[in-house]
């Protein structure tokens, strides 16, 4: 082996030149860590996509295919209004307001006040100040996907010639399908995974548990009249339950207790 293949080969520096630092490499959040559904609601300008009726509320917008929503007119119509940039969340015409009428129905608000209803020639209008069973809407979820149908049993959908909303067809179809968005903030409830006796005050938790347990034969509630700074106590000592059963057997009303 030749004296030059030992020689370690670098890279040139001029005299007067500084060396720089190797730069390190910074482990940046990849777009699949994201959950998907935050991923769509980013490129909706954060309006996320509404899959269950109880979300219907509040500021909504009705979108058709990809970045297009449902849009009101001043003069009582609705068209389906341009497609916007990814991004951009609806125009102000195009958000609506939803609002829950039972279980199963709701009901759409024009940013003109008005309620959205079905004609009988199956034009969707938005001339209404009141809701009835015109003004109704049933949305359809099946398979993540969600229809709209209205009072006349058929389905909100976009008229090929003019761009008007019209529910005219009593079958659901690729045409039929929506994406009803909301910008409403989802409150997660920090006490949802504890069971529904242990959600309140220390005060409130007896009460739920004196309901669950006791006896109520001449539907008279019994809640111990002792200081609740005992149950404070009991729970930072880990003998919360047992304390909880104490108290109620001293009122002789609990079928678990002596």
């Amino acid at each position: 082996m030749s004296e030059y293949d030992n020689i370690r080969v670098g890279k040139l520096v001029l005299k007067g030149e500084k060396q720089k630092g190797k730069k390190r490499k910074h482990k940046s959040k990849k777009v699949e860590d994201v959950p998907k559904q935050d991923i769509d609601s980013m490129k909706h300008g954060n309006w996320w996509k509404i899959n269950k009726i109880e979300e219907v509320t509040g500021p909504v917008a009705i979108e058709f295919g990809n970045h297009c929503y449902v849009k009101a007119l001043d003069n009582g119509l609705f068209t389906l209004g341009p497609p916007h940039n990814e991004g951009e969340g609806p125009s102000p015409e195009e958000i609506l307001t939803g609002v829950s009428i039972n279980e199963r129905k709701v009901a759409f608000k024009s940013g003109y006040n008005k309620y959205l209803r079905v004609e009988k020639d199956g034009m969707v209008t938005g001339r209404s100040d009141a809701i009835g069973a015109m003004e109704q809407w049933e949305p359809a979820f099946q398979d993540g996907k969600i229809a709209l149908q209205g009072y006349n049993d058929c389905f909100m959908s976009v008229d090929d010639e003019d761009d008007a909303i019209v529910a005219k067809d009593r079958k659901a179809g690729s045409n039929h399908v929506v994406n009803i968005r909301s910008q409403t903030v989802k409150q997660d409830n920090p006490l949802k995974d504890e069971p529904v006796e242990e959600q309140g005050s220390i005060k409130q938790i007896e009460v739920n548990y004196v309901k669950k347990f006791q006896k109520f034969q001449d539907k008279k509630m019994r809640i111990s009249k002792e200081d609740v700074k005992e149950l404070e106590k009991a729970k930072e000592k880990g003998e919360f339950h047992e304390k909880l059963l104490d108290r109620r057997s001293k009122m002789k009303a609990d079928r678990y207790c002596k």
